[in-house]
């Protein structure tokens, strides 16, 4: 892609930040705000074959400092989490390194191709959702501080977490829903405790798959839309800190069929473009 930055008119850059705060807020909530501003870039960016590897990166850059934001307001629903949830920033930060480095090794055919199906695959999880919560709520009690859960859980979640951190460093979108359902099932606590972790290690993964796309956009490996970047990072900031204000208030079950939705129509919309 030879210009990676096309003109964009106030109403495509008004559009951009609108979309991406609501991403910063869905991610601090849930996660999946991928699903929201993935699709803005790809049709902001002038059409080539790369496109959608730059828009999956600028996506990723511009997105990373809402997930740090969320992480650090989020940071007092960690204090009850054994220890050994600590050493899940190990498999996060290798699967993600993993992950990225598909995204720049392989054709950017490959990519635009199994993009619809990783969007249908976030919108399901996100369907899901409110089942997996249930779960959770009901392993939990939903009540109270989180017992500590036995270390000899640390080996599988590591696993699990490796697994997850690959798909984050990927793609991302729906990764957040990963995370909880993954996290739920080792006994981690009611879903805010959840996404105190979740949020830690989201931000872990985004900033190791942020990191490699500045770093290949710097030395010429790829092309990164620096400007659409920065707009979107300030408005993903101030919708992530707005969420994680009101999150304990507000039930996410609305924002995640809200965005399954959404989901299942991107999903749609992508995969009738690969058949044509």
């Amino acid at each position: 892609m030879d210009d990676p930055v096309p003109p964009v008119s106030l109403t495509g850059l008004a559009l951009l930040a609108g979309v991406s705060a609501v991403a910063g807020a869905v991610n601090s909530v849930a996660g999946g705000g991928t699903i929201l501003t993935f699709p803005v870039l790809a049709a902001i960016l002038p059409a080539d074959p790369s496109r959608m590897v730059v828009a999956n990166a600028t996506s990723t850059i511009g997105l990373w400092p809402a997930s740090a934001v969320a992480a650090w307001a989020y940071r007092g629903e960690r204090t009850h989490q054994p220890t050994w949830v600590r050493w899940l920033i190990l498999p996060s930060v290798a699967g993600a390194i993993v992950g990225t480095l598909l995204v720049l090794r392989l054709p950017p055919a490959w990519f635009d191709a199994v993009v619809p199906w990783l969007i249908l695959s976030a919108a399901i999880l996100f369907g899901g959702q409110p089942h997996i919560a249930r779960c959770v709520a009901g392993r939990r009690g939903d009540r109270g501080p989180a017992s500590p859960a036995p270390a000899r859980r640390l080996p599988s979640a590591c696993l699990l977490q490796f697994a997850v951190a690959i798909y984050g460093g990927y793609f991302g979108a729906g990764i957040g829903i990963l995370m909880l359902a993954v996290l739920g099932l080792l006994g981690l606590g009611d879903i805010h405790r959840l996404n105190g972790v979740k949020n830690l290690l989201g931000t872990a993964i985004n900033g190791v798959a942020a990191a490699t796309f500045a770093a290949g956009s710097l030395g010429g490996a790829h092309d990164v839309s620096w400007p659409l970047a920065a707009v979107m990072a300030g408005a993903a900031m101030a919708g992530s800190l707005s969420a994680s204000v009101i999150a304990r208030r507000l039930h996410p079950a609305a924002v995640r069929r809200f965005v399954a939705i959404l989901g299942f129509a991107l999903a749609a919309y992508y995969l009738s473009r690969h058949v044509s």
